[in-house]
């Protein structure tokens, strides 16, 4: 098998073993939040970040950490933050921040058993090669990238149940999307 399709079958087998009730709350939560803040380190952060702008373009106030314009978020809202390898202290630091504020915590991780994830109200569990664990990995792909690339798609496939779910569609979707390009 090609490198290609090497990588195409780890995502594969990634995303055939994500929990779909897991993904329905993850869908849930978002649909219900009033803001959403998401936050990721490295890559991660990008995967999160395209989530978000999506998020945007469902007409969901949306936006990332760190960001000029992000709201404070409190209850009625959601932080949305993705630590593969389970605990990155910036992720965790922020959680507090978002718990003391009484907003929703949405936790994506590889390492559901991780400190971090007990302070989630929900974790969305990616059980895919990150940093973490990628000594003597038997991917083809270096270190998280499994992790990463699986996010991609998994974010995708929420934002079609999100876009059924609040009655949207592409024209809806499109008309939010900047003109500025």
């Amino acid at each position: 098998m090609n490198a290609f399709g090497q990588a195409l079958s780890e995502l594969g087998a990634v995303l055939d073993n994500i929990q779909t009730s897991e993904i329905e709350s993850a869908v849930e939560m978002i649909a219900g939040s009033g803001v959403v803040v998401g936050y990721g380190c490295g890559r991660e952060g990008l995967q999160v970040q395209g989530l978000v702008m999506r998020l945007y373009h469902l007409g969901i106030r949306a936006s990332m950490q760190g960001a000029m314009n992000t709201p404070p978020l409190g209850p009625g809202d959601l932080f949305l933050c993705s630590a593969g390898p389970g605990e990155l202290a910036t992720v965790s630091a922020l959680m507090r921040v978002a718990r003391e504020a009484g907003a929703r915590i949405l936790f994506l991780t590889a390492e559901p058993d991780c400190e971090a994830a007990g302070m989630a109200d929900h974790v969305l569990t990616v059980p895919a090669q990150t940093m973490a664990r990628d000594i003597g990995g038997s991917s083809v792909l270096p270190m998280g990238s499994v992790y990463e690339g699986a996010l991609f798609v998994l974010f995708e496939i929420m934002v079609l149940e999100l876009k059924e779910r609040l009655g949207e569609t592409s024209e809806s979707m499109r008309g939010r999307h900047t003109n500025m390009e």
